[in-house]
């Protein structure tokens, strides 16, 4: 790929919430773009950290006896390990910054368990 990737115009590729879009990898590191509204599930990512920055909105990630507020334009990373659950009572726009093939419900295998990547 020889050109910029243009964030907002990957965000406007897709409506549905909670399916992360791949939009660009570094070595074994995806980039991927997200839209969520409420509220996740818990779970963790036994084998990795994950970061969430936020683009729009509000987001508050849940953690064990405390929660992170990210802003826009913030970010916070989520040491391997530490069971979360992020949630956002407006929709925000949030790009994950985890290696490939991590799965978005982490060690939990549910309904909203992204299968495969989804690259946009």
């Amino acid at each position: 790929m020889n050109k910029a990737i243009n964030i907002i115009e990957k965000l406007q590729l897709f409506t549905e919430q909670w399916q992360p879009k791949v939009i660009a990898q570094m070595n074994d590191y995806q980039f991927k773009l997200a839209k969520i509204k409420g509220e996740f599930e818990w779970h963790r990512h036994t084998e990795t950290d994950e970061v969430f920055f936020l683009i729009e909105g509000k987001l508050i990630i849940h953690l064990r006896g405390d929660s992170i507020e990210l802003n826009p334009m913030e970010l916070y990373v989520v040491p391997k390990g530490i069971e979360h659950k992020p949630y956002a009572e407006e929709e925000a726009k949030i790009m994950l910054i985890e290696p490939r093939g991590t799965a978005n419900t982490g060690d939990n295998v549910t309904e909203r368990t992204v299968k495969e990547d989804i690259w946009i």
